[in-house]
């Protein structure tokens, strides 16, 4: 395996990534992200990380393709990225004090020197997360940060108001952050063992 695309512009899976010692290249995938309406969560999360790793596969030859979508999860409603920093204060505020669900969806693609998809797998991760009472006051100042604004459920648990809001996780954490890296890491190695002797996993760098 030569290549190794990560068929999302997500920062956040693109470090989380770096921080395990992968080497691969970012080809962000613009695909519509619509579903029907009466789809599970999980195979929305499945389906549109699939859709993202094939719309990008074609492109390149002897590769190993990645593909992730992530949802939350409140009340059996999906939470999207907020449209305004209004819509942001009201999922928050209706996250305050209870629970929700983070799914993520992994599509791994190998594709041919003939840029064919030979083969592919794909993988679903829940993280349950329970968020503390919410200080109004708090979530204003979070919200003027516009950091929730590109986060699903309009958070990310590791920005510094984020990690105030949850008061406990049952779960992978990185899951909640934006991809399942211990289930990414052993799906590899069955699906890809060659990516784990070709990949320095362990000589990774911390950004942070």
């Amino acid at each position: 395996m030569e290549t190794i695309i990560l068929a999302s512009g997500s920062p956040r899976r693109k470090k989380l990534l770096k921080k395990i010692g992968l080497t691969f290249k970012v080809h962000a995938s613009d695909i519509a992200e619509d579903y029907d309406s009466h789809w599970s969560a999980s195979k929305i999360v499945k389906t549109l990380a699939d859709r993202k790793a094939r719309a990008v596969a074609s492109q390149y030859g002897n590769a190993l393709v990645i593909g992730a979508d992530t949802i939350v999860i409140y009340d059996d409603q999906i939470l999207e990225k907020p449209a305004t920093p209004s819509e942001a204060n009201t999922m928050l505020q209706r996250l305050s004090g209870h629970s929700h669900k983070v799914l993520t969806g992994v599509s791994l693609l190998k594709t041919d020197t003939s840029n064919n998809i030979t083969n592919g797998t794909t993988f679903i991760e829940t993280t349950n997360v329970i968020f503390g009472d919410l200080n109004p006051e708090l979530i204003a100042a979070y919200v003027t940060t516009k950091s929730p604004m590109d986060k699903a459920g309009a958070y990310g648990i590791q920005d510094p108001h984020g990690a105030l809001f949850v008061k406990a996780i049952e779960g992978d954490y990185y899951n909640v952050v934006g991809f399942p890296l211990h289930s990414f890491y052993n799906t590899i190695a069955s699906f890809a063992p060659e990516v784990l002797s070709q990949q320095k996993f362990y000589q990774y760098s911390d950004d942070s």
